[in-house]
């Protein structure tokens, strides 16, 4: 090599060296293994595994998916800075827990990765919204009791509340009392778990019939039947105070606030991978585009990494402005 460089430097040709491929590429910065939590619902294992692609396939880094929910997860973060990652925590769920993270200061929040929060609330399909322009928000249901009326119901309408021992139990029933619902011609039915709450939502949306219930979302039951949240007052922390207990003895309406949910990161990742870091800090995904992954990920029985293949083939214009372009193209060439 150094004999031809001399004999076209002796010619007067001009050599150039291209330099290697990987030089500049965008790379992970830390040969350490990160760790990222798979908790145990789809919206989170869609989250991880996609995390899990960017960061293998993108930034080369050694990555791994580890098991985990929201409580168990959040503590081990805490108390052993593992995971490193968590993409979807739910903080309003794990309160007391990030209060001690932000104290001691070894976690932190890199984004807000649903778009639009997390959202609790009524909801009714969107051929009832179009059917009864009308009705738009919780106080309007008083008007349409016989809308919503079932043959067990003998006339009143039903709201399909939260199965028993969920904590959002109390919070429906405080809310249908502090609403005068009884007096209205409502009747609180209790489905006796997720899975019959699910169950019925989707019963009732096949059978085009009218229903009201308690959902939240993003999840694959909002996108899949197309539920509409009725509008809420905007939450008062101190009406709510009351709603969540269950010897509540005035309860008031007041709306729920939006779930603040995290990809949180454990700072030392920060230090070490800042590339890695930037990615975290715009990963973010919009309600709309969650919901329409999760209903298709409920069709076709998809595990976690089915619907994350699917939901980077499918959107990207959301995910690729999370990364530089070079990640983004070898993102893309490890999905074909």
């Amino acid at each position: 090599m150094r004999f031809i460089k001399a004999t076209l430097a002796a010619a007067g040709v001009a050599l150039v060296v291209s330099p290697g491929p990987s030089s500049a590429q965008t790379k992970c910065g830390t040969t350490d293994e990160i760790t990222i939590a798979n908790m145990t619902w789809l919206s989170a294992q869609m989250l991880a595994e996609i995390t899990h692609i960017i960061l293998t396939k993108g930034y080369g880094c050694k990555a791994k998916l580890v098991p985990g929910n929201t409580v168990p997860t959040a503590t081990t973060m805490l108390t052993k800075n593992r995971p490193d990652i968590a993409p979807e925590l739910w903080i309003s769920t794990a309160a007391a827990i990030w209060k001690k993270m932000a104290d001691k200061g070894n976690v932190y929040k890199a984004s807000d990765v649903f778009a639009d929060g997390g959202k609790e609330g009524w909801w009714i399909p969107s051929y009832t919204a179009k059917k009864y322009p009308g009705l738009k928000t919780i106080a309007d249901l008083k008007k349409y009791s016989k809308v919503f009326a079932e043959a067990a119901t003998g006339g009143k309408g039903r709201f399909y509340a939260c199965p028993p021992g969920w904590a959002c139990e109390i919070i429906n029933g405080n809310l249908f009392k502090a609403m005068g619902m009884k007096k209205a011609n409502w009747v609180l039915f209790s489905p006796g778990s997720g899975a019959n709450l699910k169950a019925s939502i989707a019963r009732q949306v096949t059978r085009k019939k009218h229903i009201v219930a308690y959902y939240w979302g993003p999840t694959a039951v909002v996108g899949k039947y197309k539920l509409v949240r009725l509008g809420m007052p905007k939450h008062d922390p101190s009406k709510w105070s009351c709603l969540t207990n269950k010897n509540c003895e005035n309860p008031q309406t007041t709306g729920w606030k939006p779930g603040e949910v995290a990809v949180a990161v454990v700072k030392k990742l920060k230090k070490k991978a800042p590339n890695v870091a930037m990615f975290l800090s715009k990963l973010q995904v919009t309600n709309a585009s969650v919901n329409e992954a999760l209903a298709w990920a409920d069709d076709q029985k998809a595990s976690g990494k089915d619907v994350a293949v699917w939901y980077l083939k499918k959107n990207p214009a959301i995910w690729t402005k999370w990364v530089p372009a070079d990640v983004a193209a070898r993102v893309k060439a490890s999905l074909k």
